[in-house]
C-alpha cells in the first residue's frame, strides 16, 4: 500500500489551522500540525514530511528563522510560506531563505491547494538534467550537491534554484516567459491564473550569486516583455 504524502501545517490561528488540516485531510493528505514557533521547528526537524506549510507571524518563533533552521539542515525540504504581510520585503526575505513559494493571507482555499498540488508535484518529479552547469570561465555549479563556485568563492543553491538555472539552460536559444517557468519549474497548471513574485524573487537571489555585478548582468538575463534568457558562454 503506498503510504500518504505527508505534511505540518505551522499555524498558530486555530481557525486557519482547523480549516487547512480538514480541506487536506479530505483531499487525501495525512496532516500534523503545530501552533508555535518552537512546537513548529521541532516537528519539522524530528518528522519526515513531505510540505511544510509555515506561516511566518508565529508566537515562539517566526516562521523566517524556521525556515532559515530547516534549510540549514535540509535544502530540498518543500516549504510554502502563508504570511498575512504583503511587503516585498517580507516575500523576498521569505523566499531567500530558501522557500518555494508563499501563499499571501487572505487566500482561496481552492488556489491554495492547487499550488501544495504542484510543489507536491514537482518534488517528486525526477528531472533529467546535466549535472554539471558552466557559465562564461568562472562559475561552475554542480546540481547533485547543489553547489558551485565563482571564482575562489564558494556558493550553495536550493533546488528550485538549480532547476530554473537547468531549465533556462535547456531553453538558451530563447527568453523563457514568467507564466512558462511557473508551469515547468514549478509545475502550476497552464489555465492557473496566478499573483505571484516568485518567479522574479528567485531571479534576483540567482543573479545576486552568479553575477559579478547583479545590476548589469552578463548571464541572466531579463528580455522585455519576454522574460528571462540565460547565456552560458
Amino acid at each position: 500500500m503506498q503510504r500518504k504524502i505527508r505534511i505540518l501545517i505551522v499555524e498558530d490561528e486555530e481557525a486557519i489551522r482547523t480549516g487547512l488540516r480538514d480541506v487536506l485531510v479530505f483531499h487525501g493528505y495525512e496532516l500534523d500540525c503545530a501552533a508555535d514557533g518552537n512546537e513548529g521547528l521541532d516537528k519539522a526537524l524530528s518528522g519526515s514530511f513531505d510540505l511544510i506549510l509555515l506561516d511566518i507571524m508565529l508566537p515562539g518563533m517566526d516562521g523566517f528563522e524556521i525556515c532559515n533552521r530547516i534549510r540549514s539542515r535540509d535544502r530540498e525540504q518543500p516549504i510554502i510560506m502563508l504570511t498575512a504581510r504583503s511587503s516585498d520585503e517580507d516575500i523576498i526575505q521569505g523566499l531567500s531563505l530558501g522557500a518555494d513559494d508563499y501563499v499571501a493571507k487572505p487566500f482561496s482555499v481552492a488556489q491554495l491547494v492547487l499550488r501544495v498540488q504542484a510543489v507536491l508535484r514537482r518534488s517528486r518529479i525526477a528531472v533529467e538534467m546535466e549535472h554539471q552547469l558552466q557559465l562564461g570561465d568562472g562559475i561552475e555549479i554542480d546540481s547533485r550537491n547543489l553547489s558551485g563556485r565563482r571564482g575562489e568563492q564558494a556558493l550553495s543553491f536550493t533546488r528550485r534554484e538549480v532547476e530554473i538555472l537547468q531549465y533556462l539552460k535547456a531553453n538558451s536559444e530563447r527568453p523563457v516567459s514568467r507564466e512558462e517557468l511557473l508551469n515547468r519549474v514549478w509545475g502550476y497548471a497552464k489555465n492557473l491564473q496566478l499573483e505571484t513574485r516568485t518567479v522574479d524573487i528567485h531571479i534576483a537571489k540567482l543573479r545576486r550569486k552568479i553575477e559579478p555585478d547583479p545590476a548589469q548582468p552578463r548571464y541572466l538575463l531579463t528580455v522585455r516583455g519576454a522574460g528571462y534568457r540565460l547565456l552560458t558562454e
